[in-house]
């Protein structure tokens, strides 16, 4: 008898088991990430000098898929060549081919097939480089449809860099996304919206991002938060803040387990004048 109730609940275990596992068939590290553009007056921060310091830290948190934002074409080519097994999807918004700044999604290639992608621009006129609003720049969001090899599971990740000036222009913006999001997306799949919205916790248009129906902001909903600083640092590291202009918004498909505001450092400097922003989220 007591063989029979201990098989009995060993099954029960292996079963419960099992079901945890397929709760959670997909797992993954996603960041943003704004890498700052590579200014020479920014010395002693130019992207030469702490280059090697923000693929290191890229490596050693294991992202798997990150969104960066300010990268010129020489930056987004020189993390291509510093992240073996990475690849990524986008342009640069000034010509939607290499000129000005990429808002582009890379992606562990060894994990996730691009099904689908492309970029839009946050103007009246989504189609096109050019301003929208009242923006002092030309803004856009790449976006992606992948596939997880493991599970085939399909997900979808938004990028975007709000405008720094114009304040319509960041509440359209928001507004945009989200109507993107319902167009491009398929609502039953899980979607992950990065970006640098240039904008807090406490704006109207972060509130536009993080309450729309069935979304939410992964500071938020995560289990595990460390969060002891604010995201923009500008390079100074004797100042600090609670203000997040960096985020990560998740659907109601995925959950969130941890959430990290990366305070990284090398020789007592930044790898950027902003700090990552990185989730580990399943479904």
């Amino acid at each position: 008898m007591n063989f029979i109730k201990s098989t009995f609940f060993l099954f029960l275990g292996l079963f419960a088991f099992a079901l945890g596992v397929q709760a959670q068939s997909v797992s993954l590290k996603v960041a943003t990430f704004n890498i700052r553009y590579a200014n020479p007056g920014d010395d002693p921060d130019t992207w030469e000098n702490r280059r090697q310091a923000a693929v290191d830290l890229i490596r050693f948190h294991e992202f798997d898929i990150f969104g960066i934002q300010e990268g010129l074409h020489s930056q987004v080519k020189d993390l291509e060549r510093m992240l073996p097994g990475f690849a990524y999807v986008g342009v640069g918004r000034d010509d939607g081919a290499e000129k000005g700044e990429y808002s582009c999604i890379f992606y562990h290639a060894g994990k996730y097939d691009v099904l689908d992608g492309g970029t839009f621009w946050l103007a009246e006129d989504t189609t096109k480089p050019n301003k929208g609003w009242d923006a002092a720049l030309p803004r856009i969001v790449t976006w992606a449809k992948f596939k997880d090899k493991a599970t085939g599971d399909v997900f979808f990740h938004f990028n975007t860099h709000f405008d720094h000036r114009g304040w319509e222009a960041r509440v359209q913006s928001a507004q945009l996304i989200l109507e993107k999001v319902a167009e491009l997306s398929d609502p039953a799949n899980p979607v992950i919206v990065t970006g640098d919205f240039n904008v807090d916790q406490d704006s109207d248009p972060y509130k536009v991002m993080r309450d729309a129906p069935g979304f939410s902001d992964t500071h938020d909903v995560a289990r595990i938060r460390y969060a002891n600083n604010g995201t923009f640092n500008s390079f100074d590291n004797t100042k600090s803040s609670d203000k997040r202009i960096d985020h990560i918004f998740v659907n109601d498909k995925i959950s969130v387990k941890r959430y990290g505001i990366l305070t990284d450092t090398y020789h007592n400097r930044y790898p950027s004048d902003h700090f990552p922003v990185m989730a580990e989220i399943y479904w």
